[in-house]
């Protein structure tokens, strides 16, 4: 793990009391560099390490206002993550492109920036200072890095002092941008854990483990709001076909197109799951049992009517069987719904296959579809 720049000297720049004047640099050092070692240490959430590196900025530094800038790497631009003071609340949509203005060109260099008058520095522009109606003087920017890696600028707002911004000043915030940078990727570090303890590999859907805790989740607010949600089956016919003919890596590459494809064509509030093998789920919050259907007859028609891995050259052509249940009008517990719309789903599959039923229903008909979901 990266470990922060040690900084010397600390103490505050704003008129210090005898007391505070009398207290060792060391000691003042230690005291700051302890209680970021033990927010890092204790807690893995991002917000509260940065609530204490910005406490810190405030006490010893100073700024009007002072914000994180985090880099968007799809979009090359920096954003707002966090910002203090005035006019705060206006840059919550504003970005700056990567090597645009003085915080984009210490993003791209890796470089801090200390500029007593921005009139007198090229890099300036007041995109910033016209949203929040502000007047910029002064700016010091450093960069926050991991491993030679860009994460993003800290940048402080009008602290530059008549004597300048002192080099002690600019080695803690230096050191504060590393411990930052510490927080900011055990973060996504542990993003990136649990986004694989809930991800299928192949289709990158969630997986079987998450659908138990989503349905947990879907129960209780169902009960205690008094919603309806449904639960759609889905098994691909005769799927080991197209392992057989084209071979495992091509029958991955199905499932996965398929199972984006499910994705795409349910609402962002719905949940698309791999349940293992070539079986996928769908759970609907909020739509009860008479629409579900009309999704799963939706969805039957666009698997069986789509010719996939065209990008292969292989076209392949497929169909699937579908079993619905709904919360709470079929099942009022998670096993039971799950059985009721798997057993909905087998009705299909061990008869004519590529059909929709539902529980309590059977096979259904296209007279028996409600209105699109």
């Amino acid at each position: 793990m990266q470990r922060p720049k040690q900084f010397l000297g600390i103490e505050r720049r704003r008129n210090p009391g005898p007391d505070r004047m009398a207290e060792p640099r060391e000691a003042s050092e230690v005291a700051v560099f302890h209680e970021l070692g033990k927010a890092l240490t204790s807690s893995l959430e991002l917000d509260q390490v940065l609530l204490t590196i910005m406490q810190k900025i405030n006490e010893f530094l100073r700024p009007d206002t002072w914000s994180l800038l985090l880099v968007d790497e799809a979009r090359q631009e920096l954003y707002f993550e966090i910002a203090t003071g005035q006019g705060a609340q206006a840059l919550k949509d504003v970005r700056i492109k990567i090597g645009q203005g003085i915080a984009g060109w210490v993003a791209q260099t890796g470089q801090p920036a200390v500029v007593p008058d921005v009139r007198k520095d090229t890099r300036f522009f007041n995109q910033v200072d016209e949203k929040t109606r502000m007047e910029t003087r002064s700016i010091v920017a450093v960069p926050v890095r991991f491993r030679d890696h860009s994460l993003g600028v800290i940048e402080l707002v009008n602290c530059v002092g008549p004597n300048g911004f002192e080099q002690r000043d600019l080695a803690l915030l230096e050191a504060l941008a590393d411990y930052a940078a510490i927080a900011i990727e055990n973060a996504r570090h542990v993003k990136r854990i649990h986004e694989l303890t809930i991800t299928d590999d192949c289709t990158g859907l969630y997986n079987s483990r998450h659908l138990h805790k989503i349905l947990e989740q879907e129960i209780y607010r169902s009960r205690r709001y008094g919603y309806e949600f449904s639960l759609i089956f889905i098994d691909l016919d005769y799927f080991k076909r197209v392992n057989d003919t084209h071979g495992h890596l091509a029958g991955s590459k199905l499932l996965a197109e398929i199972g984006q494809a499910l994705k795409a064509r349910c609402r962002l509030a719905d949940f698309t799951f791999r349940y293992g093998g070539d079986e996928f789920v769908l759970v609907l919050p909020q739509t009860s049992k008479e629409n579900a259907c009309s999704v799963a007859r939706r969805l039957h028609r666009m698997i069986r009517e789509t010719t996939w891995l065209r990008e292969e050259g292989l076209n392949v052509r497929i169909t699937a069987s579908f079993g619905v249940a709904s919360y709470p009008g079929d099942a009022k517990t998670k096993s039971e719904l799950l059985h009721l719309a798997d057993e909905a789903m087998y009705l299909v599959k061990n008869t004519t296959r590529d059909d929709v039923a539902a529980a309590g229903l059977g096979k259904l008909t296209e007279d028996a579809m409600a209105e699109p979901h």
